[in-house]
């Protein structure tokens, strides 16, 4: 099984247990501050994925770092997938969490890439255009791309939206080549 799968199945699972029990709050900052602490250490994503170090010491590695940061069933939770040999995608876990989360909430990440800043009424403008074009709630990232000329691109998932001028002047010139004018 891969690791994106098992990184889902676990996620799910975490994200049902705490529903079902109530503790969705709580369990959802920690794990953001887990991937967070995950994600700023290279040298402990190696430790918890090392095949050299045994469950045993990934488990006491876990409590030693997260035990007085996280509640006794997010403790519950890393004790389970260290024994179950899972430590070195407990940052996928979190990533999926996230992203399980944010489908459950209706919420969509989306990057905006323009060739200048944006202003506040122009980003708000974007967003909301984008909420009616998806019928979700947007979170937008905003980048900077000089190489568009003008306008605007945006990738939500797999999906792009090129409106940016540099894409219509690529699109005129097939049209102009193929003799379709």
């Amino acid at each position: 099984m891969s690791s994106v799968i098992a990184s889902r199945r676990y996620a799910y699972a975490l994200l049902s247990a705490a529903e079902a029990g109530g503790f969705l709050e709580t369990v959802t900052g920690e794990m953001q501050m887990i991937g967070d602490i995950l994600a700023g250490s290279r040298d402990l994503q190696r430790a918890l994925g090392s095949p050299l170090i045994n469950a045993d010491r990934k488990t006491h590695l876990l409590e030693e770092i997260f035990g007085s940061a996280v509640g006794e069933k997010m403790m519950l939770f890393l004790r389970l997938i260290a024994r179950k040999k899972r430590a070195g995608i407990l940052s996928g876990i979190a990533r999926e969490f996230a992203t399980l989360l944010d489908e459950k909430n209706g919420i969509v990440n989306a990057e905006v890439t323009s060739v200048t800043n944006l202003s506040e009424s122009q980003q708000k403008a974007v967003t909301e255009s984008l909420e009616g074009y998806t019928g979700k709630k947007i979170r937008a990232s905003m980048k900077l791309n000089g190489d568009l000329i003008g306008g605007l691109s945006v990738k939500i998932g797999d999906t792009i939206l090129d409106g940016s001028v540099r894409y219509q002047l690529q699109l005129l010139r097939e049209t102009l080549v193929a003799g379709e004018v």
